[in-house]
């Protein structure tokens, strides 16, 4: 009897060993104050202002994480992501509290990661290549944003790294649960390959993407190239004792896309350079070049910017960026990720110039 009892004891914790499993509570909070000029006054000249920020070097964001050991290597994973505002306490964006992440899938050292559900699109990957880590003056100002979108109903696949190599694709359905529409909606599908190369001197990443008007699953609307398009990006670091020095080059094209009004692009072309000095090991300053050239009398622009990090301990930092955008005759470009028309652009031809200081913890 007592031999019985034993064996189903073992038998027990084996079972409670088989199915351990972890979560994970985390997030980051920025914030920080604002001041900018060069903005439209909506009267036909310039004005500046103040401001308190939220999300100007990093997006505030909570979330959680975890994974279940299925055996034989394999897990489940699961995360949940959303963004907020430090400054209100509202929502990101979207307005939904899970607006960067909600997935689950198996994860496998030896095969990789599936996963399904909502994730950033595939095009934030120039994230690793942005001496500014995408800030809100940064790699997506010039493009209005087309660098970090969010895209719903995805399946995706990481690959672990071969020799150096990693691979990550993602496949996101239309914007309902039927396969691309099914014909019954909006072909609005979103799709992308990314292959990475990793060595301890250098890092090279190549990305092809799409994004698919949901109206009627073209690449092409009504702003051009910004919203629906397929971007070609080719971005490279290069570690060099206490610097890191990056760049990267996105071709943005449309597709089809005809009677297209003057001033609207329907190609970009978007580049961008920088160093990172790593000081001590506690500060780093940060320089950048940002350019975007547009077709069709869309005009171009450059931002240049200088700021850097003070970290206080391994999970609170300082920040300070300092920025101007200049553009051309037709350009309205400023120095956040807006819409063609929105008011907080500058006029087109003029300037606009920033600075930024906060703090940032990390949980």
């Amino acid at each position: 009897m007592k031999k019985a009892l034993l064996a189903a004891a073992l038998m027990s914790a084996g079972v409670i060993a088989h199915a351990q499993s972890s979560v994970t509570l985390y997030g980051r909070i920025d914030a920080g104050l604002e001041y900018m000029s060069g903005l439209n006054n909506g009267n036909g000249g310039s004005t500046s202002r103040w401001r308190a920020e939220s999300g100007d070097w990093g997006t505030s964001l909570w979330g959680l994480k975890g994974s279940e050991d299925l055996g034989g290597g394999t897990k489940a994973v699961f995360q949940l992501e959303g963004a907020f505002n430090t400054m209100t306490g509202s929502l990101g964006k979207t307005g939904t509290i899970w607006d960067r992440w909600a997935t689950v899938g198996f994860a496998n050292d030896n095969y990789g990661t599936f996963l399904l559900g909502r994730e950033l699109f595939i095009s934030n990957g120039v994230w690793d290549f942005d001496p500014f880590g995408q800030s809100n003056w940064s790699s997506a100002s010039l493009v209005r944003g087309r660098n970090w979108q969010h895209s719903a109903n995805n399946i995706s696949y990481q690959s672990p790294k071969w020799n150096g190599f990693d691979l990550y694709g993602q496949y996101a359905l239309s914007n309902s649960t039927s396969w691309n529409g099914n014909g019954t909606t909006a072909q609005g599908r979103w799709a992308g390959l990314q292959l990475t190369y990793t060595s301890s001197l250098f890092q090279v990443r190549g990305i092809y993407d799409e994004i698919r008007n949901q109206a009627n699953g073209t690449l092409n609307g009504s702003d051009g190239a910004f919203s629906f398009s397929r971007e070609y990006t080719a971005a490279a670091n290069v570690f060099l004792g206490q610097f890191k020095i990056q760049g990267a080059y996105q071709a943005i094209r449309t597709s089809g896309a005809t009677g297209v009004a003057l001033g609207t692009p329907t190609t970009l072309d978007h580049e961008w350079g920088g160093v990172t000095w790593q000081a001590t090991p506690a500060l780093a300053a940060i320089a950048a070049v940002y350019h975007v050239n547009g077709n069709n009398g869309a005009g171009n622009a450059t931002i240049y910017t200088v700021g850097g990090t003070y970290n206080l301990s391994k999970r609170t930092l300082l920040d300070l960026q300092i920025a101007t955008a200049r553009n051309s005759k037709n350009a309205n470009f400023g120095l956040e990720a807006n819409g063609v028309s929105d008011p907080d652009n500058p006029l087109p031809g003029h300037s606009q110039s920033g600075v930024y200081a906060g703090i940032q913890h990390l949980f």
